[in-house]
């Protein structure tokens, strides 16, 4: 069974922003709402009593978790929020009545009405391009190259993203780009099972992966 997610190393996120502007641009997110949101975690002592400089703090990402049980679809009166076969959480926009049930069922408030369109929207994970083999917009514009996409039923050490290393300045084409990539095993530093987090589960089972080393999750 298949279960597409995000796999995003905290200790590479600069919050930038990168990949929330991407994914605005992508799918035409309206102003004022978005499908990725980046939360600034502290900054927080590193042990009791320090001060400054001794804190520490992160960037992290939050988005549709495309929960293994979400409860968007559970509540959903009309179907319109459907667990995908490719693990994804999509919304049927002709079956969408704004009841806005999804929204106050969500843990994470990521999903938004569209004023302008009286329909629910959220992050797809640029189903229009997975499901031609590419990866979601915000993947490829990470600045940081924090951001990696697969299937969490093979495991995270087998998502990938464009290998950012080898493509700087080397004049390859757009296409030659997105065709070279690389494992999160092979690029980024070593983490162990313990390292690796999810947000809150409330019974959902969010799919999303946080990898974070030497610091204090609290997402």
């Amino acid at each position: 069974m298949t279960q597409y997610a995000i796999c995003t190393d905290l200790n590479r996120c600069v919050g930038c922003l990168a990949c929330s502007a991407a994914c605005k641009m992508q799918n035409d997110v309206p102003i004022g709402s978005f499908w990725t949101k980046i939360l600034r975690i502290g900054p927080n002592q590193k042990y009791e009593g320090a001060i400054p400089p001794d804190v520490e703090m992160y960037f992290l990402p939050v988005q549709c978790q495309h929960c293994a049980k979400p409860e968007c679809v559970k509540v959903c009166p009309t179907g319109a929020s459907q667990k995908m076969t490719d693990g994804t959480v999509q919304i049927d926009k002709e079956k969408c009545i704004g009841c806005q049930f999804c929204v106050m069922a969500c843990p994470y408030g990521v999903r938004y009405l569209n004023e302008e369109e009286r329909v629910v929207e959220k992050c797809t994970l640029c189903e229009q391009k997975i499901t031609q083999g590419g990866l979601p917009q915000c993947v490829i514009n990470c600045g940081g190259h924090a951001r990696f996409f697969g299937d969490l039923e093979k495991g995270i050490e087998t998502f990938v993203s464009i290998n950012g290393a080898t493509n700087v300045f080397q004049g390859k084409s757009y296409e030659e780009m997105m065709a070279d990539r690389v494992t999160t095993k092979a690029y980024l530093r070593p983490w162990g099972a313990n390292e690796v987090y999810t947000l809150s589960d409330v019974g959902n089972g969010p799919s999303l992966r946080y990898i974070l080393r030497g610091k204090k999750w609290q997402g």
